[in-house]
């Protein structure tokens, strides 16, 4: 019988979300979820296709399951790319089984629900998401990466994050320390450089009875930070008649239990003043925010689409300083976009030094087929886009070290996420998971050590040494 699953997340925590709700569908149908995926009968992988690298990455994970499939093995493809580059995909990998886009969780649980009745049912003829028979895998090669991508999409160049750009999931864990809850689907802000309408569609808040359904599932769970995610945080609510972030926000803090939350992808022009009080107010709330500004200069604001300026930016970041005093911010810049010049990028280091950021990420421009800006002239070679990349992030650095230091001597909340030989691994409130720094904690002055048991609980931590994006403490 087809009932051993494995599904593999590619892409950003959003997507974590979606292949977590479609795993626990498919657990809930009597399927046994596996890590390994050759041990698995049925091969499911969430793709990303939003940038340049994400498609890379993912087309190459799809080659290494195409490389274990044997016998009656089955491979699923879903997700970003594959609603992008169906076609494409299906005629490049023969050993995909059948592929479906986003928002299709139904489909594909009756995809595999009919294997399992069939102990292996042969790809058909494409119907409601299923693959097109191919050309049986057994005659052909798995094909390189460079080979296929060449059918998907133009050649671009890839992303720079900082400490880590993407993530690979196996999403169902045995323990964590913090869950994902996806509030919206989608996204109407039209971005001249983004696929991701196209791909999702517009804006829907998901219903906040779902979202405090799931809040309250994962701490009992044992997760001790929920993390908001979704395109645009801040605008949840704008089609609930009355219901917003803000409300949200509140009512998860009304749920027992000893947690954090964390916003992530809060859009500018979207954060109002009442978001802000409750992040002030409220203690399960993190003092941290990411926002996502992606440049500093008006005139390429304008080409992005984006609605913002340099001086409305900044007028913002003094507002929430002033508000939250303690807030760690982070943001996303978007570098070499069209026609950028060397004052330009200039300005934008000018920028990050008057903002002083707590965390940064950086993005290479992607010229992505279909978007309004892959039309623009004065494209920028590869050669000044990795100096300029290396130099933005050298600049942070050094922000980000001084700011660590002014850590040093003090005492924080920090929620192990890993502890190995009485060495722990955890995070402050301005840490967010996988895109941040840690904090590594050692035994304290008077010996104390954090126990296994510790794992996934708060302790107290001494800040005693700084670098450019960690810390190392005590527990205090």
């Amino acid at each position: 019988m087809a009932d051993k699953i494995c599904v593999i997340s590619l892409g950003c925590p959003k997507n974590t979300v979606d292949s977590d709700n479609l795993t626990r569908k498919l657990i809930g149908n009597g399927f046994l979820y596996l890590n390994t995926p050759e041990d698995a009968d049925i091969l499911l992988i969430n793709t990303c296709g939003f940038i340049e690298a994400a498609k890379k990455e993912s087309i190459e994970e799809i080659l290494k399951l195409a490389a274990i499939k044997k016998g009656p093995k089955k491979l699923i493809v879903f997700g970003c790319l594959a609603k992008r580059y169906k076609d494409e995909i299906l005629k490049a990998i023969p050993e995909i089984d059948a592929i479906f886009g986003v928002g299709e969780d139904e489909k594909i649980v009756e995809y595999c629900e009919r294997l399992k009745e069939s102990e292996g049912l042969a790809s058909g003829p494409h119907s409601g998401g299923f693959a097109e028979e191919n050309e049986s895998p057994r005659r052909q090669r798995v094909k390189g990466s460079k080979e296929i991508n060449k059918n998907i999409g133009p050649s671009t160049p890839s992303l720079t994050y900082s400490p880590i750009n993407l993530f690979t999931h196996s999403p169902i864990h045995p323990f964590s320390s913090y869950a994902y809850l996806k509030i919206s689907e989608g996204c109407n802000k039209r971005c001249s450089y983004c696929v991701i309408p196209s791909i999702r569609g517009k804006y829907k808040s998901i219903n906040p009875d779902e979202i405090l359904k799931e809040a309250e599932r994962a701490v009992k769970s044992g997760a001790k930070e929920l993390i908001l995610v979704g395109q645009d945080t801040a605008c949840y609510g704008k089609d609930l008649n009355g219901y917003n972030i803000s409300k949200l926000l509140k009512d998860i803090c009304s749920l027992s239990g000893d947690f954090w939350i964390r916003l992530l992808y809060a859009y500018p022009a979207s954060i109002s003043e009442s978001l802000l009080k409750v992040i002030a107010e409220e203690d399960k709330i993190c003092k941290y925010l990411d926002i996502p500004f992606q440049h500093s200069e008006d005139r390429i604001l304008k080409l992005m689409k984006r609605g913002g300026t340099r001086k409305g930016y900044l007028n913002l970041i003094r507002k929430i300083r002033d508000t939250i005093p303690d807030i760690a911010l982070r943001t996303t810049f978007i570098i070499d976009f069209p026609s950028e010049t060397e004052k330009e990028f200039n300005s934008l280091l000018d920028f990050i030094d008057e903002a002083r950021f707590d965390r940064l990420g950086v993005f290479k421009y992607s010229q992505e087929e279909g978007t309004p800006a892959a039309k623009l002239k004065g494209q920028i070679s590869d050669i000044i886009k990795d100096r300029r990349v290396n130099e933005i992030m050298k600049h942070q650095a050094h922000i980000s070290l001084d700011e660590n230091k002014k850590l040093i001597g003090r005492q924080f909340k920090a929620l192990i996420d890993e502890i190995t030989n009485g060495i722990a691994i955890g995070r402050l409130y301005s840490h967010a998971p996988e895109i941040d720094g840690v904090v590594i904690i050692e035994a304290g002055s008077k010996g104390q050590r954090v126990k296994g048991s510790n794992t996934g609980s708060f302790v107290t931590v001494k800040i005693t040494t700084a670098f450019e994006y960690d810390l190392k403490g005590i527990i205090a």
